[in-house]
C-alpha cells in the first residue's frame, strides 16, 4: 500500500500502481469525469499514469491552469492528427499550449495552408475527438525514436531527439497519430468537445531566421461548446476594449517610429489622466510617511553590477552608453532600487530614522524584443510607482502589512476588486537564477507568508516567480472580461542591503543591516493605464476622467452662455470642454458619446433663461434639466 496525501492534508491508502483517475473514481464518479490530469509531488502527470510510491496528489480540472494546459497540449496532438489525415506527408515541429489555447508549427510541404482550410480541419478534429481515443504514453529508446522518425522523414523531430538523453524519451499515441512528447495528456480525446482555429502565421524553426520557415497554426479548444461561444464573444468584446484602439480614439497616447518602438508619448488628455493617478497615490503616500525623491534616468554600469541587475538584466537592457572618457560606461536604468540604495547610503543612519520610506515615479528601460511589444502593456520605457522602505527586522512585518493595505486600497479604488494574491517564491531547483544566501531567502519568504496570514489574505503560491533578489507578493487582477493581469507587487529583500553594504546604528551603538521592501501598487503607469482602459472600456471613473463633461450649445448664440457655465463649473472643481462646432445637436450628442465623456450638458434658450443645463449621463441617457447648483450636488454624490 502507498499513502496519498491530498491538498487539504488528509491521507488515504491505496494499492501501489494506482492512478490518479482511479483515486478520483474512488471519491466520486462526478469528480472523475472532470479530472484532466494530476499533480504528483508537484509534477503534472497523466491521470492514467501509475503511482508507485507515497505521494502528494492534486487532481486537476478545467478550473486549474495546469488542467487547461494539459487539455490544450492534448488538443495540439489532436490537431496534428487531423492535419496528417487531411495532408499526408505534413511534418511537425513543436506544438505547445499557450495562455489561451495552443499552436503547432508545421511544415506543410507542397500543401498551401490558409484560413480557408480552418473549418475542414476543425471538423476533422471533432470527428477524431468523438472516437474517444486514449492518449497512450510509451517510453522508447533513443535508437527506436530515431528509427521511427527517420522512417517518417521528419527531420524536425530527429533534431529534437538528438538533444535528448537516452532513457528520457517518451512517445504519445492517440488514434493513428504518434508524437515525440513528454506529456502530460488527457485520458482520451473524448473530453474535447469544441475546437476553433484562430489564426495562421509564419515562424522560423527554433526562432532562427536562417532556418526553414514553418507555418504556425493557433487554435483553442473547450470541454463544452457553450464555453467556445462565450470565449469568442469575449474576444469580440476585447477587440472593442483594446486600449491601443481606445487610446487613439480618446487621444490618450501615441507612438512614433521616429521616436522609437515601445516608447509611448502621452498626449494632453492621457497626461491629465496619468497625472491624476500619480497625484492620488502621492497624496496617499504622504499620509503614510513616504518621502518623495527623484533619481537620474541612467547610472554608471558599476552601479548595476553591484546590484546584480547587469548580470540578470544585461541581455534585456539597452546596451551600455560609452562616454568620451576612456572606459566609462553608463546604462539606462532597468530598475530604481540601486539609486534608492545609494540614497540610504549617502549619510550615516540611526535606527531612530527607520523605517525610511522613499518613493519615486521613476522611469526605467528594458530592451524588449520588437515582437513582444504590445501597446502600453509591453513597452521599452515605463514609469514605476516605485518605493523602497528600509527598516529593522523587527519593523518588517508592520511595514509589510501597511504596504499591503495601501496596495489593496489602490486596486479597489480603481475598481479592481477581483484579484488573487500570489506569493512568488524562488525555484529551489534552480537557485543560480537568484542572488543571496539560503538563510536570507528563508527569512524573506517566511516574512511574506506570516504577514499575509496575519492580514487574513487568501493566497496562492508559485515557485520560480520570485525576483532575482527576493520573494514577492504579486496581485493577479481579473478585469471585466475575466482576464488575469499582474499589477501591484510587494517584495522583501535582504540581499541588496548586503550588496550595497547598507548599515544603520542600532540602540546598542553597533552597526546593523536594514531590510528592504520594494513596492509598486500600480506596477507601472503604462501597463496599469492600459489594463484600466480595457477594464472600464474607456469609461474611466468620474474622478479620473480627463474631461468630466462636454457642453453642447444648441446653436452658436448660446456659446457665450456655455462659457459662463464652464467658468462656474470650474469653481466647483468640475472640468470639461465646450463643443462649439456648427453641427446639429443630434450630431454633437452622437459624436461626444463616442468619446466616452461622463456627462453631456446641453444648453439652449430654456437653459439660459433658467441658469441651468440639460444633463445626459454616459450609458444612462437623459437625466433632465438641473440648475448648476443641483448639478454640482448630483455630480459630487457620484464621486
Amino acid at each position: 500500500m502507498i499513502n496519498i496525501t491530498f491538498p487539504d492534508g488528509k491521507v488515504r491508502q491505496y494499492e501501489k500502481g494506482v492512478t490518479a483517475m482511479q483515486i478520483a473514481e474512488s471519491i466520486s464518479s462526478g469528480l472523475a469525469r472532470n479530472v484532466l490530469s494530476a499533480k504528483v509531488n508537484g509534477e503534472v502527470w497523466d491521470a492514467t499514469r501509475a503511482i508507485h510510491t507515497d505521494a502528494a496528489l492534486q487532481l486537476l480540472t478545467w478550473d486549474d491552469a495546469a488542467g487547461k494546459s494539459t487539455f490544450w497540449h492534448s488538443s495540439a496532438h489532436l490537431m496534428a492528427e487531423a492535419l496528417e489525415a487531411i495532408y499526408p506527408g505534413i511534418k511537425f515541429a513543436i506544438g505547445p499550449p499557450v495562455e489561451n489555447g495552443f499552436y503547432y508549427d508545421v511544415d506543410p510541404g507542397s500543401h498551401q495552408l490558409s484560413s480557408d482550410d480552418f473549418e475542414k480541419i476543425e471538423n476533422k478534429m471533432l470527428e477524431l475527438a468523438r472516437q474517444s481515443s486514449a492518449y497512450v504514453r510509451k517510453e522508447v529508446s533513443k535508437a527506436d525514436a530515431i528509427q521511427y522518425f527517420t522512417e517518417k522523414g521528419d527531420e524536425y523531430k530527429l533534431e529534437l531527439i538528438d538533444e535528448l538523453a537516452d532513457g528520457s524519451i517518451t512517445f504519445y499515441t492517440q488514434g493513428n497519430f504518434t508524437d515525440l512528447c513528454k506529456g502530460p495528456h488527457l485520458p482520451d480525446t473524448g473530453k474535447i468537445k469544441a475546437a476553433k482555429l484562430m489564426s495562421i502565421a509564419g515562424a522560423y524553426w527554433r526562432g532562427d531566421e536562417k532556418r526553414p520557415q514553418l507555418t504556425r497554426i493557433y487554435a483553442v479548444t473547450f470541454p463544452k461548446q457553450q464555453e467556445l461561444k462565450d470565449y469568442l464573444y469575449l474576444l469580440e468584446e476585447a477587440k472593442k476594449r483594446d486600449h491601443r484602439k481606445l487610446g487613439q480614439e480618446l487621444e490618450l497616447f501615441m507612438f512614433s517610429e521616429k521616436v522609437g518602438m515601445g516608447l509611448p508619448i502621452w498626449l494632453p488628455k492621457g497626461t491629465a489622466l496619468r497625472t491624476r493617478l500619480e497625484n492620488f497615490l502621492k497624496d496617499e503616500q504622504i499620509k503614510r510617511g513616504y518621502q518623495p525623491v527623484i533619481t537620474p534616468h541612467l547610472g554608471r554600469k558599476e552601479l548595476y553590477v553591484t546590484s546584480g541587475h547587469y548580470e540578470k538584466y544585461g541581455k534585456d537592457s539597452f546596451q551600455p552608453i560609452h562616454t568620451p572618457k576612456e572606459g566609462e560606461e553608463f546604462l539606462l536604468k532597468p530598475m530604481n532600487c540601486p539609486h534608492h540604495c545609494e540614497i540610504f547610503a549617502h549619510k550615516p543612519r540611526s535606527y531612530k530614522e527607520l523605517p525610511l520610506r522613499i518613493a519615486e515615479f521613476g522611469t526605467v528601460y528594458r530592451y524588449e524584443q520588437s515582437g513582444e511589444l504590445h501597446g502600453l502593456t509591453r513597452v521599452r520605457g515605463f514609469t514605476q510607482d516605485d518605493a523602497h522602505l528600509f527598516c529593522t527586522p523587527d519593523q518588517l512585518k508592520g511595514e509589510f502589512l501597511d504596504v499591503l493595505s495601501l496596495t489593496r486600497y489602490v486596486l479597489e479604488k480603481l475598481g479592481f476588486d477581483n484579484y488573487t494574491a500570489q506569493i512568488s517564491l524562488r525555484d529551489p531547483d534552480n537557485k543560480e537564477k537568484y542572488i543571496g544566501s539560503d538563510e536570507n531567502w528563508v527569512k524573506a519568504e517566511q516574512a511574506i507568508i506570516d504577514a499575509t496570514k496575519e492580514a487574513g489574505l487568501e493566497t496562492v503560491t508559485e515557485l520560480g516567480e520570485a525576483a532575482f533578489y527576493g520573494p514577492k507578493l504579486d496581485f493577479m487582477v481579473k478585469d471585466a472580461l475575466g482576464r488575469r493581469w499582474q499589477l501591484g507587487t510587494i517584495q522583501v529583500d535582504y540581499n541588496l542591503p548586503e550588496r550595497f553594504e547598507l548599515e544603520y546604528i542600532g540602540p546598542d551603538n553597533q552597526l546593523h543591516r536594514p531590510v528592504m521592501i520594494h513596492r509598486a501598487p500600480f506596477g507601472s503607469m503604462e501597463r496599469f493605464i492600459g489594463v484600466l482602459t480595457e477594464h472600464c472600456a474607456g469609461k474611466f471613473p468620474l474622478w479620473l476622467a480627463p474631461e468630466q463633461y462636454v457642453l453642447l450649445p444648441i446653436s452658436d448664440k448660446y456659446n457665450e452662455y456655455a462659457r459662463t457655465v464652464q467658468e462656474q463649473l470650474a469653481r466647483y472643481d468640475i472640468r470639461g470642454i465646450i463643443d462649439e462646432r456648427t453641427e446639429s445637436i443630434g450630431r454633437k450628442i452622437r459624436d461626444n458619446e463616442l468619446k466616452k465623456i461622463p456627462f453631456l450638458l446641453i444648453v439652449g434658450e430654456k437653459e439660459q433663461e433658467a441658469g441651468a443645463v440639460g444633463v445626459r449621463k454616459q450609458g444612462e441617457g437623459d437625466q433632465g434639466s438641473m440648475s448648476l447648483e443641483a448639478f454640482r450636488e448630483y455630480f459630487q454624490g457620484l464621486l
